[in-house]
């Protein structure tokens, strides 16, 4: 017998010894949900990428112990975990050698993102479980999540934090780390369930939420839950146009279908750097006219949104408003001149930042008078509507984020004068979007992206305001 090999009744006397064992079970998840060997947990990558990244997190001072149906391919991948230095072992014929007890699973071992996102809507128990390094956990993470580092799992007693009565979500960046989370509690006697893709995909959910419903008019706030990217679908007789929509466009159309509207314009306040925009994509899939600013670059056709523009949507025109500041070419729509779509000039509790074209000084002098000539000149009570709300920021008792010139003036940035507000922003040392020059650039039509590679870029939080105090 090879010396990988391992007894049913040799692994069945090591559990009852309570010898460290790391019982990895590479079955389907549906499998190892109908009956697994207490203890173990699933263990099945989809990939040879993930595969290695999993490998790289495992402990190299336990005795790893493979299962899968026959004892084939858990050999196999014995076999190579032994080359890279692991004391790796398989159950010799695999589950179906194990006459005890087995155990079922009622609670899924990963969870997709838009899964989760319902759990925490609807208010359900549970505990999320943020197994990454604590100075990554303090740059963005799931509110009410908490901290002990994958690391810790292993070697420290952590029993006494975890409750044993809550579903565990086991979070890291991309869902490697979390599944080995999911290997340690284990071992402690605790279930636990990974989040699929991890924060990359957490910032890939998108919820609707209704502003505005009225016999000519529907405006629908979508929010990009893990970033705090905001986008809207206003729709008048049965047309409905999208701005500043995010990845994944479907969702849009989703929503639109909904309330029975067909998407028939896509705008872009902006050229956004902080978030991919899905405006290109969100036009091709609807046959949608496609709107950018004319006074922006883009590599991509459009139709030219030029200031005094007024664009036909059902019963309402969607006024075009030249708001410089935080872009050159930023727009703001105004509809009835009661609600108004401001990209990123203004927001619930700050107001937007001049630096990230590196023109500071000369587009925070165009801010504030973007500010104080165009926006708060607009009725007290119009609803201005942003394109982000930061971190914290809570939203209105129905959910909504927006704020109007009545409450915008009290923002402590307002109260100063241009010198002193030009100044005090110029100076403000806020980081930068991570991996702003590139988006700029996708976002541009310079550099073509595919679907997979959005949440990687937009990983981490939006960074387009400037502290308002």
């Amino acid at each position: 017998m090879s010396n990988l090999e391992i007894t049913a009744e040799e692994l069945r006397v090591d559990i009852q010894n309570k010898t460290p064992l790391l019982i990895l079970d590479i079955r389907t998840p549906e499998n190892y949900m109908s009956g697994h060997i207490e203890g173990s947990a699933n263990a099945k990558c989809t990939n040879m990428q993930q595969k290695q990244a999993v490998m790289s997190r495992l402990p190299r001072n336990q005795k790893i112990i493979l299962i899968d149906e026959d004892g084939n391919e858990s050999s196999q991948n014995a076999n190579m975990l032994t080359r890279f230095g692991f004391d790796a072992h398989y159950l010799k014929d695999g589950i179906k050698s194990w006459t005890s007890k087995l155990v079922k699973s009622s609670q899924e071992t990963v969870i997709p993102n838009e899964k989760l996102w319902n759990l925490l809507k609807n208010n359900e128990d549970v505990f999320l479980l943020d197994v990454r390094e604590p100075m990554e956990f303090a740059e963005f993470k799931i509110p009410g999540a908490v901290n002990i580092p994958l690391s810790e799992l292993f070697t420290s007693d952590y029993k006494e934090k975890i409750p044993n009565d809550k579903k565990i979500i086991t979070i890291c960046s991309h869902g490697n780390r979390s599944m080995v989370a999911t290997f340690a509690l284990a071992q402690k006697g605790l279930e636990s369930t990974s989040l699929d893709g991890g924060m990359s995909r957490w910032n890939q959910v998108l919820n609707a939420n209704i502003v505005v419903k009225e016999d000519d008019l529907i405006i629908i706030q979508v929010e990009k839950v893990g970033k705090g990217c905001l986008s809207y679908i206003v729709g008048s007789e049965g047309e409905a146009i999208v701005i500043d929509p995010t990845y994944p466009p479907s969702k849009y159309q989703e929503f639109a279908e909904k309330e029975g509207l067909k998407i028939t314009k896509v705008i872009d306040t902006h050229q956004h750097a902080d978030h991919v925009s899905a405006a290109k994509e969100l036009s091709r899939i609807t046959n949608a006219q496609l709107y950018f600013s004319a006074r922006e670059d883009y590599n991509i056709e459009n139709i030219k949104a030029r200031d005094g523009n007024l664009i036909p949507i059902g019963k309402k025109q969607v006024r075009v408003m030249h708001t410089p500041g935080h872009t050159a070419g930023s727009m703001t729509y105004v509809i009835d001149e009661i609600y108004a779509f401001c990209g990123d000039i203004l927001f619930v509790e700050s107001i937007g930042r001049p630096d990230l074209r590196d023109q500071a000084e000369e587009f925070a002098n165009e801010l504030h008078e973007t500010l104080h000539n165009k926006l708060l000149n607009l009725p007290p009570k119009t609803k201005i509507f942003p394109t982000h709300h930061g971190e914290g920021v809570k939203p209105t008792a129905n959910g909504i984020f927006y704020t109007t010139p009545e409450m915008a003036k009290k923002l402590s940035l307002l109260d100063l004068t241009k010198e002193e507000f030009v100044k005090r922003v110029v100076n403000m040392t806020t980081p930068r979007p991570m991996n702003y020059a590139m988006i700029i650039k996708v976002n541009k039509g310079v550099i073509p992206i595919t679907y997979e590679q959005v949440p990687d870029l937009e990983m981490g939080p939006n960074r387009c305001s400037v502290q308002s105090s």
